[in-house]
């Protein structure tokens, strides 16, 4: 099997075992394979996460919306050729945002540009304790920084489980790796961020 294209990936991985659990997103899939329109429900569905992702990998809301608008162009483009056979629409959709994502990387680094490293505070209500909006704020902050800090296997890992709320098998079926392997480099990653924050 040859290498998957950008914003193109393959369905299944190479000797992946038939995806056995059913997919919530399949009765929406066969909907917008039918008429495109009805894919209108898969991206409301999956909107808000997916840019979620992409906003942590690149830290600018402009990139972020951006790389959400390619990665649901490319999926709508690609959903004929979705098949249930060893990935879910979810991890089938987050593996495109990662190929979006990771082309919007090489992009940037042309440019030269940085991705900004402040997270944006929710508007706070006229009675909050300023003092504890100050510690979230700097919670926030280093947690992001040690997120960041994190080798970018780990740092994928650990967004796609706690930022979007993929299992281990779907995430093991975007970045290419078995589940057992996930679940070890999500304990690596952990423990390093473990380490530090307590740092």
């Amino acid at each position: 099997m040859s290498e998957p294209m950008p914003n193109r990936p393959s369905v299944a991985a190479e000797g992946a075992k038939p995806f056995t659990a059913r997919d919530p997103d399949l009765a929406a899939v066969r909907a917008a394979q039918r008429d495109p329109a009805e894919f209108a429900a898969l991206y409301h569905r999956y909107l808000d996460p997916v840019y979620s992702y992409a906003f942590y990998q690149l830290g600018d809301h402009h990139d972020a919306e951006d790389a959400t608008a390619r990665t649901f162009m490319a999926a709508l483009h690609a959903i004929g050729a979705f098949r249930n056979e060893g990935a879910s629409f979810r991890a089938w959709l987050f593996r495109i945002a990662r190929n979006t994502i990771a082309n919007a990387h090489r992009t940037r680094a042309r440019r030269r540009t940085e991705p900004i490293d402040a997270i944006p505070l929710e508007p706070s209500a006229p009675d909050a304790d300023p003092a504890g909006l100050a510690l979230r704020a700097e919670d926030a902050r280093r947690i992001r920084a040690a997120v960041a800090a994190l080798p970018e296997d780990r740092r994928q890992v650990v967004l796609l489980r706690f930022a979007d709320g993929l299992t281990a098998r779907e995430i093991g079926e975007v970045l290419d790796r078995s589940e057992g392997a996930v679940r070890v480099l999500l304990h690596r990653a952990l423990k390093d961020l473990a380490g530090q924050l307590r740092a």
